[in-house]
C-alpha cells in the first residue's frame, strides 16, 4: 500500500475506536456493560443488529464466493424477512417482559436450569468457534499486505480485538457500529464505481452485467431442480434459502445471543420490533449489492489478466514444489487463454453495441468455453496445492477480492476499503466477544456461585470474562488456516451444526405449552444434537448428499420429535408418587 493508503488507514480506524469509546460511558453494572442501560432507539438498534451480522467475512468473502460461483449465494438470506416477523410477535414480546440479559434466562423460567445451561452451553461453543474464524479474518490482509506470519498477525488482530471489547461494552459496540456502517457502505460503492469505471470505454454497467450473465455468474435464483429431480446436495437454490436459511434465520435471531442483545438493549418493545422489521428489509438488498460487487470484479477481470491463484503465498509454496514446472506450464496456458477471452467479450461488446444477434450468440459460445478452460486449470491448480508435494490451502475465495484492491484501485481508496474490512470485523467480533461474555456472567457465573456479588463487581468480572473469551478466540484462529471453505460458508456450516437444536428448545417452550418437564426437553435437545452432528457427518463422507441449511429444520424438527416421544415416557415417570 501507498502512505495515502496507510494515512486514510489509521486516521479512519482511530476516529472511530476514538467516537465509540466516547459513547461508551454508561453505569458500571450488567444492564449497562451487556444492554446499554437499555436505552437505545431502533434506528441504533438496526445498525447494531446489521453491523453484528456484517463481519470481514461477509466484505472479504461473500465477493470472492459471487466471483467463483456466482450471485446465488443470496439465496441464503431469502428467509430473513419472513423470520423476522415470527420473532417480533412470538419471541421478542417475552424476552422484553421478562427484562432478561440473556435468551437463556427464560428457559429456567420455562423448564429448568440443566435445559438453561445446555442451550447456553451450545450457544458458547458454536459462537465461540464461529468468531475465532471471524477473527482470522482480518489477520488475512495483515499478512498478505505486510508479509507477517499468520499466527503472529492473529495474536496481534485479537489482542486489538480485545482491548476495543473490554473497554466500552455493549454502548461502545452500538455506537461504533453506527459509524462503521456509513463507512463501509460508502466503500463499497466506491469500489463498484470504479470497477465500472476501469472497463473500456464502449462497456458500461449495463454491458458489465450482461457479460457476467452470459457466462452464468447472474444466477440470482435457482431450483435445485435437474433432470434427477431435486438436487439435496446443492448448498444454495431457492428452497434452502427460504426453509433452511428460514431455520437459521430464526435461531440466529431468536436464540443467539449475540443477536438477542442486540435488540435487548432498545428503549422499549416497539424499539425492538422496528429494528428487526428493518433489518428484515434491508438485509437482502444489501448482501445482492455486495455479492453484484463480486460479478463486477469477475467482468473487470474479462478484460484484464487474472491470477490463476489469487493467494501469492500458496503459489509461491508450489513454485517451489517438485509441481512447479506443471504449475508453469498451467500458468502459461491460463495466460493464453485471458489474452484470448480479452478479445472475444471485446467483440461481444461490440455485437451489443451493434445488436448484431449472430454475433452475440458466436462469441458467446467463445467466451463460455473460453471460461470452462480457465475454471478447469484453476481447479488442476487447486488441486495440486492440496497435494501433499505442496501441502497449502486450495480455496483462494478469501483473498480475489483484496487482491483486486491492493493491485487495481487507486491510492486512498484502497486504504478505505481495508479500513471497512478492519471496522466490520471489529464491530461484529466485538459483539460476538460481548454476548459470549453475558452469557459467561449470568448463565453460569451468577448461578453457579455463592458469593453474592455487588454491580461493581459484577462488571469487573464481565471484563475478565471478556478476555477470556477473546483469548479462546485468538487460540481457535489459529487453527482455521487450512479450513478449506470460504470464510463465509464456514461460519455458515459451523452454525448449522448448532442452530437447529438451540431453535427447537426455544420452539417447545413458546409452542407447546403442555410440556413441563425440563428433563425431557434436556435429553431430546442432547438426542437432536447428536442426530445432526451424525447427519453431518454422513454427509461429509459422502454417504448422503445434502446441502448444510437443511441442518437447520432436521436440528429444529427433531427436538420437537423427541420431545413428544420422551415426554410420553419421562414425564409419567415423573408425576408417579414416591
Amino acid at each position: 500500500m501507498s502512505q495515502t493508503d496507510w494515512i486514510v488507514l489509521v486516521i479512519t480506524l482511530l476516529a472511530i475506536i476514538t467516537y465509540g469509546l466516547y459513547k461508551s460511558r454508561t453505569s458500571h453494572n450488567l444492564d449497562g456493560y451487556f444492554l446499554s442501560n437499555r436505552s437505545l432507539p431502533w434506528g441504533l438498534v438496526l445498525l447494531s443488529i446489521m453491523g453484528t451480522q456484517a463481519s470481514a467475512i461477509t466484505f472479504l468473502s461473500a465477493p470472492g464466493q459471487a466471483y467463483t460461483d456466482g450471485m446465488r449465494f443470496v439465496q441464503y438470506y431469502f428467509g430473513i424477512p419472513l423470520a423476522m416477523i415470527v420473532i417480533c410477535i412470538f419471541f421478542v414480546p417475552i424476552f422484553s417482559k421478562l427484562k432478561v440479559y440473556t435468551a437463556y434466562e427464560y428457559l429456567e423460567n420455562r423448564f429448568d436450569g440443566k435445559t438453561r445451561t445446555l442451550t447456553s452451553f451450545l450457544f458458547l461453543l458454536q459462537r465461540g468457534l464461529s468468531t475465532g474464524i471471524s477473527v482470522f479474518a482480518p489477520s488475512i490482509i495483515l499478512s498478505s499486505l505486510l508479509g507477517w506470519n499468520i499466527y503472529w498477525t492473529n495474536l496481534f488482530m485479537g489482542g486489538l480485538l480485545i482491548i476495543y471489547t473490554m473497554t466500552g461494552g455493549a454502548k461502545a459496540v452500538a455506537y461504533t457500529q453506527q459509524l462503521q456502517l456509513i463507512v463501509i457502505f460508502t466503500g463499497m460503492f466506491l469500489a463498484a464505481y470504479m470497477v465500472v469505471n476501469m472497463l473500456p470505454e464502449n462497456v458500461g454497467f449495463i454491458d458489465a452485467l450482461q457479460v457476467s450473465g452470459k457466462l452464468g455468474k447472474l444466477n440470482v435464483i435457482t431450483t435445485g431442480i435437474t433432470e434427477k429431480g431435486f438436487n439435496w446436495s446443492d448448498q444454495y437454490n431457492i428452497w434452502t434459502g427460504l426453509v433452511g436459511g428460514f431455520f437459521l434465520a430464526l435461531s440466529y435471531f431468536g436464540a443467539d445471543q449475540s443477536q438477542v442483545g442486540r435488540y435487548l438493549t432498545a428503549s422499549s418493545l416497539k424499539e425492538s420490533r422496528m429494528g428487526l422489521i428493518m433489518n428484515g428489509l434491508v438485509k437482502v438488498p444489501m448482501q445482492f449489492l455486495i455479492l453484484l460487487v463480486g460479478v463486477l470484479v469477475f467482468t473487470f477481470y474479462q478484460f484484464n489478466n487474472a491470477p490463476i491463484f489469487f493467494n501469492q503465498k500458496q503459489v509461491t509454496k508450489i513454485e517451489n514444489s517438485s509441481l512447479k514446472d506443471s504449475f508453469h506450464l498451467a500458468n502459461n496456458r491460463y495466460n493464453e487463454l485471458s489474452v484470448q477471452k480479452k478479445q472475444t467479450v471485446t467483440a461481444f461488446a461490440a455485437a451489443l453495441d451493434k445488436k448484431n444477434d449472430s454475433a452475440i450468440e458466436f462469441t458467446t459460445a467463445q467466451l463460455r468455453s473460453l471460461q470452462k478452460e480457465s475454471d478447469s486449470l484453476r481447479k488442476k491448480v487447486t488441486g495440486w496445492i492440496n497435494s501433499k508435494e505442496v501441502g497449502g490451502d486450495g480455496n483462494d475465495t478469501n483473498y480475489i477480492f483484496l487482491r483486486f484492491v491492493v493491485d487495481h484501485l487507486p491510492a486512498g481508496l484502497v486504504g478505505l476499503l481495508i479500513a471497512i474490512i478492519f471496522l466490520a470485523s471489529w464491530g461484529s467480533i466485538a459483539a460476538a466477544i460481548n454476548s459470549l461474555a453475558s452469557c459467561s456472567m449470568v448463565d453460569f457465573h451468577r448461578r453457579f456461585t455463592k458469593n453474592k456479588d455487588s454491580g461493581e463487581d459484577e462488571y469487573r468480572l464481565s471484563k475478565w470474562y471478556t478476555l477470556g473469551w477473546g483469548i479462546f478466540c485468538i487460540v481457535v484462529a489459529m487453527f482455521t488456516y487450512n479450513i478449506g471453505n470460504s470464510l463465509i460458508e464456514a461460519v455458515n456450516i459451523l452454525g448449522s451444526l448448532f442452530y437447529g437444536v438451540i431453535l427447537g428448545v426455544f420452539l417447545v417452550a413458546f409452542f407447546m405449552k403442555h410440556i413441563k418437564s425440563g428433563t425431557v426437553v434436556f435429553w431430546a435437545a442432547i438426542i437432536a444434537e447428536l442426530l445432526v452432528l451424525t447427519v453431518f457427518i454422513l454427509t461429509k463422507a459422502g454417504v448422503f448428499k445434502m446441502g448444510f441449511l437443511w441442518l437447520n429444520p432436521i436440528g429444529a424438527f427433531a427436538v420437537l420429535f423427541f420431545t413428544l416421544l420422551l415426554n410420553k415416557g419421562i414425564a409419567k415417570k415423573e408425576s408417579l408418587p414416591v
